[in-house]
């Protein structure tokens, strides 16, 4: 079973914020690289995720409010709370592919990669059309 990966964004739909409105990640997200990994994903019809800084795993049936969490801001308790929910909730999957920019690879994503120990399950990769 494989499931496929992002980190979050910044770029969210501001017309949530200062709401209590609940979305699922598609609705809150619009930044140019995670928007279109949401929509080849639900194209293709595979498994997919969003890794919130503040919410841990964040599957597409789930909804939260707006919210503002810089990668910078999770303490070290935070990170192993993170961690902790990324080994319990992908657990069940035998491939996690973790699709990023290289550039944009935030310190806290590649310990997360590092830190989980579900390491030697997960595949990074750059481009969309590693989505199959």
């Amino acid at each position: 079973m494989r499931i496929y990966i992002t980190h979050c964004s910044s770029k969210k739909d501001d017309s949530l914020k200062d709401t209590v409105v609940a979305v699922p990640p598609s609705e809150l997200y619009v930044g140019a690289r995670i928007v279109p990994f949401m929509e080849h994903c639900s194209r293709v019809g595979v498994r997919w995720a969003i890794f919130s800084d503040l919410y841990g795993v964040w599957f597409p049936d789930v909804v939260h409010p707006w919210y503002e969490k810089h990668p910078n801001r999770v303490s070290p308790e935070q990170f192993r709370t993170l961690v902790a929910d990324f080994d319990r909730v992908l657990g069940a999957f035998d491939e996690i592919r973790f699709y990023h920019h290289p550039a944009r690879f935030h310190r806290l994503y590649r310990g997360l990669v590092e830190a989980s120990a579900l390491r030697n399950r997960i595949h990074l990769f750059t481009h969309r059309r590693g989505i199959v």
